[in-house]
């Protein structure tokens, strides 16, 4: 079990830097990838996690990537720019999900390991070290650096976490043609008022995680029928 430490917010640097990549880089690492999640604490829809192999050899890549942020800080328009600059400058990225069925069947947490596992696994580099935004992996047979507040200290970690966040935008966005009324396009499965509001009018669907309340406390009052 992972044990939490506070962390001193006053040691964030003003903006997410290569400081730990830099670290092994210089131990001959030449492939890191940073991971990151998003949507671990909505109510419908997969959790996201990204993973973003950023080039060591890149003499301004601080520039080049000079607005990458955590993406919870970022506005729609500016992740949606930023994300095609990283898919442009990294050597290797990519998306994984887990399903809200897999999030039930396993937990938030575990699932979340599984769309990392995803990710990590369909990159097409020989990785050879983590940076991960304090979670471990214990599947994933690679040295790991989980970092509290990754997301603002990592600049690989930071750009995960922006491809993450607008993979699992678009996708929910798509959702939001097939499950009408739950306004998937613009609370992207978040637990907004708009959205309890119409999961108390329409009932849950089958994007909904059922073990997150108030699904739970749903289906509590109006268990599924059993189908023999």
């Amino acid at each position: 079990m992972m044990v939490r430490h506070k962390f001193d917010r006053s040691l964030l640097p003003e903006r997410p830097n290569l400081e730990f990549e830099h670290v092994l880089w210089k131990k001959g690492f030449r492939f890191v990838a940073g991971v990151d999640e998003a949507g671990r604490g909505a109510l419908a829809g997969p959790v996201a996690v990204g993973a973003v192999v950023l080039p060591c050899d890149v003499a301004d890549l601080l520039e080049q990537l000079d607005g990458v942020r955590d993406s919870k800080v970022m506005n729609p328009s500016d992740r949606a720019y930023w994300a095609e600059v990283v898919k442009e400058v990294a050597v290797a990225w990519r998306v994984g999900f887990a399903s809200s069925d897999e999030i039930d069947q396993l937990g938030i947490l575990p699932a979340t390991c599984l769309a990392a596992e995803r990710a990590i696994a369909s990159l097409q580099c020989s990785l050879e070290h983590l940076l991960v935004d304090y979670i471990n992996l214990p599947d994933v047979d690679l040295p790991q650096t989980p970092l509290i507040k990754g997301d603002a200290r990592s600049l690989s970690i930071a750009a995960a976490s922006i491809l993450a966040k607008t993979n699992r935008d678009a996708l929910l966005v798509g959702l939001d043609e097939t499950y009408p009324g739950y306004l998937f396009a613009k609370n992207k499965g978040y637990g907004t008022p708009e959205h309890r509001h119409a999961i108390d009018r329409l009932g849950p669907c089958d994007q909904h995680r059922k073990t997150f309340s108030p699904i739970s406390d749903y289906f509590s009052l109006f268990p599924p029928e059993v189908k023999e």
